[in-house]
This record gives structure tokens, sequence and C-alpha cells, in this order.
């Protein structure tokens, strides 16, 4: 035969386990009981969480918006300084056009008396050339001996009188 009382288990927490009902029923109490305790202090104390949440949410959006102004105005203020610097930019390209013409005209005018002092050049070369030759002309022919003008001659005569 079988002996029945040896099945029975010893350990107390196994016949809690063979009494899920009780087990269960004193877990929800536990809890219950657990809820109801941190409801009373937070209603006693004053203490919640939620309104401070709030006045962080509300710190961080104050922020977050004053964050954005400043982004707002630095972009503002970099956008006045872009579109400044552009327009000095635009002042300095046109100033450069204008000195790059002033420069083509003056290396023009350059060019154009540089032109005019080498036809000048070749002018003064061509009357030196023409006076060398015309001299040279007059050197070889023989020319007439020229008398001395007559004042020159009285005066002359007049000295050798004197003299003797």
């Amino acid at each position: 035969m079988i002996d029945l009382a040896q099945d029975t288990p010893s350990n107390p927490l196994l016949r809690l386990g063979a009494q899920p009902i009780a087990l269960t029923a004193a877990a929800l109490l536990l809890l219950i009981a657990g809820v109801t305790s941190i409801a009373i202090w937070r209603a006693y104390t004053g203490a919640s969480p939620e309104p401070d949440r709030v006045v962080a949410s509300r710190q961080l959006q104050a922020r977050t918006a004053q964050a954005s102004e400043q982004l707002v105005e630095k972009t503002k203020g970099l956008e006045a300084t872009q579109q400044e610097s552009i327009d000095q930019l635009q002042v300095v390209q046109d100033q450069l056009q204008t000195m790059k013409r002033l420069m083509a005209a003056q290396q023009a005018d350059t060019k154009r008396l540089s032109e005019q002092v080498a036809s000048l050049n070749e002018s003064i070369d061509g009357l030196r050339q023409s006076f060398a030759s015309a001299r040279s002309t007059d050197v070889e022919t023989p020319t007439v001996t020229r008398r001395k003008p007559v004042r020159h001659r009285v005066h002359a005569s007049a000295r050798k009188r004197s003299r003797g």
C-alpha cells in the first residue's frame, strides 16, 4: 500500500504554492497598502513631482524660446554683415574695373606718345643727316673768298695809318 503521509510536502513555501489564491491576495494587499501610503505622503507633504515637472518644462521652454530669439538676432546680424560685405565687394569691383579702364587708356596714350617720340627722333635724325650732308658739301665745294665788310676794312686801314 501507499503511504499518503509521505506525499505531503514538509516545506512551508511549497504549501503556500499550493494555495495560489491566498498568495495573490496577500501580494495585492501589499501593493494597495504601498500605493495608499505614497498617496497619503504626497497629500500630507504637498511634494508632488507633477508641478515641479511642469515648472521645469516651462523654464526649459522659456530658455529654448530665448535661445531661438538670440539665434534669429544673430542670424539677422550675420545677414546684414554679409550684405554689407557684398556691397563693399561690389564697390571694390567697380573701382577695379574703373582702374583697369584708366590703365588701358594710359597704356594707349603711352603707346601713342612713344610712337610720336620715335617719329620725332627719326625726323631729328633725318634733319641731322641732311645738315651733316649739307655741311660736307659746303666744305667740299670751294667757296668764294669772302671780303671783309667795308667797315672793317676802313677801320683796319685807319689803324695802319695811325701806327705808321
